[in-house]
């Protein structure tokens, strides 16, 4: 092999190693910086039983049911996820009867503590 040809393999496999070091390194920090990014939606973990979060599900449903005038009742919370924003939205996924069936609904519930103030800001039949 040439000595200008092998400078030039070399440089390539080279330049190949180091990119693929570089993309695993980014894959790899993008995936941790997206679980805790701020403002970012994470689970409620350990804590979506909680009495609180319970408490926000039950208002969810009774926020609802006065705007629809339905009658949906819960049953229980199946996931609960929050993003911080101006207060902390919470995305509740709910277990409730409705019309004698068992569904599940979405509901998404924005609370500012520090003003008293609790909003629902969608309620839906859930799509899964």
């Amino acid at each position: 092999m040439e000595p200008k040809a092998f400078v030039s393999l070399t440089f390539l496999i080279v330049t190949l190693l180091l990119f693929r070091t570089i993309q695993s390194k980014s894959s790899r920090s993008e995936e941790i910086s997206t679980e805790k990014m701020l403002g970012g939606v994470h689970d409620l973990r350990g804590n979506q039983n909680s009495g609180e979060i319970e408490s926000l599900a039950r208002f969810a449903i009774q926020e609802h049911n006065n705007r629809e005038n339905k009658v949906v009742e819960f049953k229980k919370i199946v996931k609960a996820r929050e993003q911080v924003v101006a207060g902390t939205m919470y995305y509740l996924t709910l277990e409730a009867n409705e019309g004698g069936q068992s569904k599940n609904f979405e509901a998404k519930v924005w609370v500012k503590p520090w003003m008293n103030f609790k909003q629902l800001q969608e309620f839906k039949e859930s799509s899964s």
